[in-house]
């Protein structure tokens, strides 16, 4: 008796969580098939998460978190399949991040292009990358697609077939068009000069981040140990591109600050910061070397 009882509670539990969720998550994605292209079972559904607080992972602002993405806030990252009606059909993995807005929504455009940019190439578009314009809408394409829409990311990844001639799967975004209008602004070319502008703001955006790191420790919700570790991070990262676009020897600087990191002397790694940002300070309107 206590074991049905038990279950009985179990199961009403799970379905009143599943109902408020299914609720939530459709302000997200559309939960219904799409022309051609029919939804995956409710159970390949990848739920989002939102700790209060906070992500503690860069993973929980999935795709963006490989760019570096700031942590410390609560976004809401949702993702499904839809599968394509015939064997010739692509079937395309729909993710919408919806970011917290904070004082990084500066840099939500810019972190949506790294998507296509190289990290190895420090900044370099991947070749074939274009801005295409879809019932008036600005997205990036190569293969997948990515926009905004106010302070959310949609991100729609494909795999073409080779065995076959795969269409896109347009219908599929066109209908996350229509649910989120995308907000890039109309007059944005990758053209050398946006090129030059996107590698200095990630110059910039690396130092805001070191300094968004120390910051934590004023909050006191992180040790000091991987606020070091992260600062120094993204220093090594705008030392690369100083030195790559500014001719200016990285070596040094970093070898200096691994020695400071296993010292764990975060004064003279916060002396490093403000010296790379004033450095910054003078030099960022100057012109840059791309190859």
């Amino acid at each position: 008796m206590k074991n049905k009882l038990f279950l009985t509670l179990l199961i009403a539990v799970f379905f009143n969580t599943t109902l408020s969720f299914s609720q939530n998550i459709s302000d997200y994605l559309i939960l219904q098939d799409i022309s051609s292209y029919k939804i995956s079972k409710p159970e390949k559904l990848i739920p989002g998460f939102q700790l209060i607080g906070g992500p503690r992972t860069y993973d929980s602002h999935g795709i963006i978190g490989a760019t570096g993405h700031f942590p410390y806030h609560s976004d809401k990252n949702y993702t499904v399949m839809y599968l394509g009606e015939t064997d010739d059909l692509p079937s395309p993995t729909v993710q919408v991040t919806q970011h917290a807005g904070s004082d990084s929504d500066r840099w939500l455009l810019h972190e949506v292009e790294d998507i296509f940019r190289s990290n190895k190439s420090l900044g370099a578009l991947v070749s074939g990358t274009e801005i295409r314009e879809i019932n008036s809408n600005k997205i990036y394409n190569w293969i997948s697609y990515a926009w905004i829409s106010g302070n959310v990311l949609v991100y729609i990844t494909w795999t073409p077939n080779p065995a076959v001639q795969n269409p896109e799967p347009l219908e599929v975004v066109q209908a996350y068009l229509q649910k989120f209008p995308s907000t890039i602004p109309t007059t944005l070319v990758l053209d050398r000069a946006h090129n030059e502008q996107w590698i200095k703001d990630e110059m910039e955006r690396r130092l805001w981040l070191g300094d968004k790191w120390f910051a934590q420790l004023q909050v006191g919700d992180v040790e000091l140990t991987k606020v070091l570790r992260q600062s120094v991070d993204h220093m090594n990262v705008f030392l690369d591109y100083r030195e790559k676009y500014y001719g200016i020897a990285s070596t040094p600087e970093k070898r200096s600050l691994w020695e400071y990191l296993q010292a764990k002397d975060d004064t003279s790694i916060r002396n490093k910061l403000a010296d790379y940002k004033s450095w910054w300070n003078t030099n960022k309107a100057g012109a840059i070397n791309i190859p």
